[in-house]
């Protein structure tokens, strides 16, 4: 089946993919070898993933450096039956690549973004920008805009931050993060760990921790050093996870959201209490 982008529509499987044309030049490399390169790539929501992936059309895919998967994960990615190993100028990476088990997205195949999973290829480029962590989706929105409100970050009852000059981010399905500036915020109260996390809409990130006793997850202030230009305005200030403090803007408490990160800081606090 030939997927053309005439429509900007997204459509559904029975298998319950979400998929929709791409008109972005994709390429991907692994050792510096090119194993994609696409000019029509397919974005495709699993039902479990909030990230989208690509799925290539086979003629724009190094075939001849995929074998069949020795260890295949069978039934992940939405019940996929179908993996293959890569080889590509080093070592064998094993369940680089698969292909959806749903007739509309027949002759394609998807592959493993590295800096997300740690398998897969090594760069990605969406015409000759390049792509971190997973590929953006169209549909999702970040803006970083200057503010005036009060925001007060409490930690177990301690100020940990007061500021009339946040810069407030607003992510499609996330909450709002305050980003405040270092002047504002007790940096003294934290330590700075080896931590960094990536996000193809915003950049590298690095963290802090909290000093004192209180049961919070560790990392749990971040800052952008060298934000990607769309979010230039959270330029090396500081944000707090709102799942794990406690938040008032203009004297309101603002209650802790429930997100995708909420498991993850859960585990991290769990592992913490362990050490």
């Amino acid at each position: 089946m030939t997927i053309l982008p005439t429509e900007r529509s997204i459509r559904r499987t029975p298998e319950g993919l979400l998929w929709e044309p791409s008109t972005r030049w994709v390429r991907g490399s692994k050792n510096g070898v090119t194993v994609v390169d696409s000019r029509r790539p397919v974005l495709v929501w699993e039902p479990d993933l909030p990230v989208p992936q690509y799925a290539f059309p086979r003629e724009e895919v190094r075939e001849d450096l995929l074998r069949p998967a020795k260890n295949p994960p069978t039934g992940t990615h939405t019940g996929s039956q179908i993996f293959y190993d890569l080889e590509a100028g080093g070592d064998p990476v094993e369940n680089a690549a698969w292909t959806f088990p749903a007739e509309d997205l027949a002759g394609h195949i998807a592959f493993e973004w590295f800096r997300r999973w740690g398998t897969g290829l090594d760069h990605w480029y969406e015409e000759e920008e390049e792509i971190f962590i997973h590929p953006r989706d169209p549909h999702k929105r970040v803006d970083a805009l200057s503010s005036s409100r009060h925001v007060r970050v409490d930690i177990d009852g301690t100020t940990v931050a007061d500021t009339r000059r946040p810069v407030l981010l607003f992510e499609t399905a996330l909450p709002t993060r305050y980003y405040i500036p270092r002047e504002d915020v007790r940096l003294d109260l934290f330590t700075p760990t080896e931590h960094h996390t990536g996000c193809p809409y915003k950049g590298t990130a690095q963290y802090w921790s909290w000093r004192g006793d209180a049961d919070v997850p560790p990392n749990l202030v971040w800052s952008y050093p060298d934000p990607l230009p769309q979010v230039a305005a959270v330029r090396g200030l500081l944000a707090f996870f709102n799942e794990a403090v406690d938040i008032t803007v203009d004297g309101e408490r603002v209650a802790r959201p429930v997100t995708p990160f909420s498991e993850m800081l859960s585990k991290r606090t769990a592992e913490q209490d362990r050490s």
